[in-house]
């Protein structure tokens, strides 16, 4: 394909936040706009779902709906004494979430 057949450049992924690849994509496309309204790690999550679907046999019906959500990377440890952590809140949690639990001092000050 010709670069200048390309009428929408859409950028996804982080690299696409480094300040410098988006006025070289534009001079490579000729001075083309690029569009920046879609949230770029959405579109690439959307394509990964899509693709996996795809991969996996499960045909067009479930694809029409995906649900994608945020989730949390990491666990949330908190060090309640010397070497004795709790874990508040464990890895691939829904965010936003809410987790309440109470802690006494181990020491005094």
């Amino acid at each position: 394909m010709d670069k200048s057949s390309v009428h929408d450049v859409i950028l996804a992924g982080g690299s696409t936040r480094i300040p410098k690849v988006q006025p070289l994509l534009q001079d490579f496309f000729n001075g083309n706009e690029l569009c920046k309204s879609i949230n770029s790690d959405e579109a690439v999550a959307y394509g990964a779902a899509v693709q996996a679907a795809i991969l996996s046999g499960e045909g067009n019906e479930k694809i029409q709906d995906p649900l994608l959500l945020d989730v949390t990377l990491l666990f949330l440890v908190l060090e309640a004494a010397v070497g004795v952590t709790a874990v508040l809140i464990q890895r691939n949690t829904i965010v936003p979430t809410k987790k309440e639990q109470v802690f006494s001092t181990y020491l005094d000050n």
